[in-house]
């Protein structure tokens, strides 16, 4: 019964193995020579500007949300672009009502300044 998923289970089984075997080498083998800018949680060698609690703005949140709605987005008119031959005139006008609700809500966030990085 689990014949056809034998070679999965081994192929998960050898990534997973030699994901470990690679970090336990680079353990083992890698310098330990820790030093102030190796242990500083900053990349670049680039000096800390003010503390990392910084609170970010909301609307960094908001764009972050719109961002994500408007890509799920996309992805609902994939699939309704592969059947949209089968669907005909109502299937058209429920995908054009859906956009419709989504541009308007971009619009209204657009002009309530929500895109604003000020």
């Amino acid at each position: 019964m689990l014949d056809p998923y034998i070679g999965i289970l081994i192929l998960a089984l050898v990534g997973v193995l030699n994901a470990g075997a690679m970090m336990g080498v680079s353990h083992l083998v890698g310098s330990k020579r820790p030093t102030a800018a190796k242990s500083s949680p900053y990349e670049s060698g680039i000096t800390p500007l003010g503390t990392t609690r910084e609170r970010f703005s909301v609307n960094f949140y908001l764009v972050a949300m719109l961002f994500i709605i408007l890509d799920i987005e996309t992805l609902f008119l994939i699939p309704w672009a592969a059947i949209f031959r089968e669907l005909g005139f109502v299937g058209f006008m429920e995908m054009t009502t859906f956009l419709v609700v989504l541009a308007v809500g971009l619009v209204y966030a657009w002009k309530k300044g929500a895109l604003e990085w000020d």
